[in-house]
């Protein structure tokens, strides 16, 4: 499969022949910050309101809209989307997405993304607090289905 037509210009790949089948996606971010700013997040005392709440709503919608950040990403029926979060107790928040679908192609970008969403969520509602939290690394870490099978990162 080619992003690029027959004149050399980026298109976006014809998915119409292949199987559906299910496909999930796994991806993780964290946002590294002070101490004090995690401890705020943690018992609900930053001014714009419940951090993670919103940070989960905002990943969520990332997945759904991923195809309109993404311009060769398909337009997908996603089946579920689900953010966590965790930290270290320190200066760590981590945050994953699993993203599932029945269908054509994969939901990696949605995944990616719905982390991304996540934590450029969490940075807005806490840069009152910090303005140098550092997100990433944001990587893949498995996905299922599909004809290039599965991947998990070791």
């Amino acid at each position: 499969m080619t992003h690029f037509n027959e004149q050399g210009r980026a298109r976006m790949v014809d998915i119409s022949g292949k199987s559906a089948t299910v496909r999930v996606a796994v991806a993780e971010t964290k946002v590294t910050m002070l101490p004090s700013t995690l401890v705020a997040i943690k018992e609900g005392r930053v001014g714009k309101g419940d951090v993670l709440a919103v940070a989960q709503v905002a990943g969520i919608q990332g997945a759904k809209r991923t195809s309109d950040w993404i311009p060769m990403c398909h337009s997908l029926a996603l089946t579920g989307v689900n953010i966590t979060f965790g930290d270290n107790g320190q200066d760590e928040l981590y945050i994953e997405a699993t993203v599932k679908t029945e269908g054509k192609t994969g939901v990696e970008m949605e995944a990616l993304t719905a982390v991304s969403a996540a934590a450029l969520t969490v940075y807005d509602m806490c840069k009152a607090l910090q303005k140098d939290m550092v997100i990433g690394p944001t990587q893949l870490r498995s996905k299922s289905g599909g004809k290039s099978g599965d991947y998990v990162r070791s």
